[in-house]
């Protein structure tokens, strides 16, 4: 489980897994989950197209994933924004579907971008993605601040002189880098319960960014590791046990929100606050 091509499973994985858990942090916190769903899913037009072409998938996963995120960012400033990222989806799958058309000779391919090969990684896969993850996480330190407040006070964000139109073209681009790397692994199906399901089971557990952040990269890749273990033994498929791994870890955040909130107003019963009598 440790040797030969499992080595670059489980580097790649854990990879994968902290970028989708940081990025993830910002997608559930600005509830663009849409969005996450949509660009991914969006790219298999662009790794269909490449692979038509002949040349490297990644290339045309990157063009159609950055394609799609400006088009959702500049469109949705004056329209829908689910809208805009309903019409972008539509549009690029429609691509999808028209370049499969023209040949069926890269069938596999194009199978396992929807539903990932983590097993399937090769060794010279792991330059590019490490490189497309550094990106990402230099892209979501350097941004920390400003897409935080912009996330949850857009308009104090705007009077401090952050735009709001500008951060959230810069989260699209970082949502497309993390897409372009995160499909060629776990699949456009996948990367969705990844980059939401993690997150959103940190939120239920703390209200703390930094530690909610920490806690999303731990149970991503706590998702990956055994979704990639299971695999190997039980040879099914790895995008099962992350889409379970990520409904359990988001259901037990959800129990454990409402035991928490349970028990606070069960305190505030007991003790009441006191009344000042004039």
């Amino acid at each position: 489980m440790f040797s030969g091509f499992m080595v670059n499973a489980w580097t790649v994985g854990s990879i994968v897994a902290v970028v989708a858990g940081l990025v993830g942090f910002f997608t559930v916190l600005r509830g663009s989950a849409f969005v996450a769903h949509a660009i991914p899913n969006g790219s298999f037009a662009g790794a269909a197209g490449a692979t038509l072409l002949g040349i490297n998938t990644l290339v045309g996963l990157g063009a159609f994933s950055l394609l799609g995120a400006l088009s959702i960012g500049v469109l949705g400033r004056r329209g829908r924004h689910d809208v805009v990222t309903a019409l972008a989806l539509v549009m690029m799958l429609g691509l999808g579907a028209l370049f499969l058309s023209f040949s069926a000779q890269y069938a596999p391919e194009i199978e396992s971008l929807l539903f990932g090969e983590v097993l399937g990684i090769s060794a010279n896969q792991v330059a590019p993605t490490a490189a497309l993850a550094v990106a990402c996480v230099a892209a979501i330190v350097a941004l920390y601040r400003p897409l935080m407040l912009s996330s949850v006070l857009a308009e104090v964000g705007e009077a401090r002189g952050v735009s709001a139109f500008a951060m959230e073209l810069c989260f699209l681009v970082v949502v497309a880098l993390a897409a372009t790397m995160t499909v060629p692994v776990v699949g456009t199906l996948l990367i969705f319960s990844l980059m939401i399901g993690a997150p959103a089971a940190a939120r239920s557990f703390t209200d703390r960014p930094l530690v909610a952040m920490a806690l999303s990269v731990a149970i991503a890749l706590v998702t990956v590791w055994s979704a990639i273990a299971a695999s190997y033994e039980t040879n099914y498929p790895v995008g099962f046990f992350v889409g379970s791994a990520g409904a359990v870890a988001y259901a037990l955040g959800r129990i454990w929100a409402g035991w928490r909130g349970g028990r606070a107003v069960g305190r505030a019963v007991v003790n009441p606050a006191p009344t000042i009598v004039t």
